[in-house]
């Protein structure tokens, strides 16, 4: 459908009729200072003791207009024998914001969380070549860097506080006094003393177990089986013997005396 002819007039003369009505509203600055949003990028912000000179922010920087330099130092062995090592020193870090276009890229890249946001803006001057600012301006403005938001609850802990944390309660367990360790007469006491289970008293230990027999008594003597007939070698002159006849009767293939005087 084709726009009617002079319908974007309209639209702005009716804008234009219902603000002209209204009370004007004006900003009594510097005496009222802007409520700025939280991510508001006002200038760069340096925290010096996360800075490693790794020189990322210097490199990637599309307008060149952060200047750094260092040196480097020896530090001594931690243990002995140990090997010393050097490190870097931070010198200068001045960043020139008559070059900056603001693009964060710095800010993303350091692997260390040097650098951030501030929403400072009152950094104006009147000769161009003051706008390069060095680490200690820089470092003034750290402090007016906003909180960062709150986490999830279900959130891991930020590395930077648990890495605080441990560090202080390292600190903590050195700083504490030593525990007194016992004399040397009371632990070789401690170590000839025989060890009891726990929950067992005195007289439950003097006790002997039941399935173990007093020294006192003597031990049970097993007892043989009986049985119903007399045993092969303890049979007797008037009992019979097994699998013969008793001796006052003849034998089959011995004669009787009637027989013999018969013959």
């Amino acid at each position: 459908m084709a726009p009617i002819p002079g319908s974007g007039l309209a639209k702005g003369l009716a804008v234009t009729l219902r603000t002209m009505t209204k009370k004007s509203v004006t900003a009594q600055y510097p005496d009222a200072q802007p409520d700025l949003p939280p991510r508001t990028r006002g200038v760069i912000g340096l925290f010096e003791e996360n800075c490693t000179v790794c020189m990322l922010c210097a490199r990637e920087c599309p307008d060149w207009c952060i200047y750094i330099d260092s040196h480097k130092e020896t530090v001594p062995a931690a243990t002995p024998g140990g090997r010393e090592r050097s490190r870097n020193v931070l010198d200068r870090f001045a960043i020139d914001f008559s070059l900056c276009m603001y693009c964060g890229i710095c800010i993303e890249v350091c692997p260390f969380d040097a650098l951030f946001w501030s929403p400072e803006f009152e950094y104006a001057e009147t000769d161009i070549r003051e706008l390069t600012h060095e680490r200690d301006k820089l470092r003034e403005w750290m402090w007016t860097v906003p909180a960062p938001p709150a986490l999830d609850p279900g959130a891991e802990e930020p590395k930077e506080l648990a890495t605080a944390r441990k560090t202080a309660d390292k600190l903590a367990a050195q700083q504490a006094p030593p525990v007194t360790e016992p004399h040397a007469d009371e632990q070789a006491r401690a170590a000839e003393q025989p060890t009891r289970p726990q929950g067992d008293s005195k007289q439950q230990t003097d006790q002997p177990k039941p399935d173990q027999p007093k020294p006192d008594e003597p031990k049970p003597q097993p007892v043989e089986p009986k049985r119903d007939g007399p045993k092969p070698d303890e049979s007797g002159p008037d009992q019979p013997r097994r699998g013969g006849s008793s001796p006052d009767e003849p034998r089959p293939d011995q004669p009787t005396l009637g027989q013999e005087g018969r013959e």
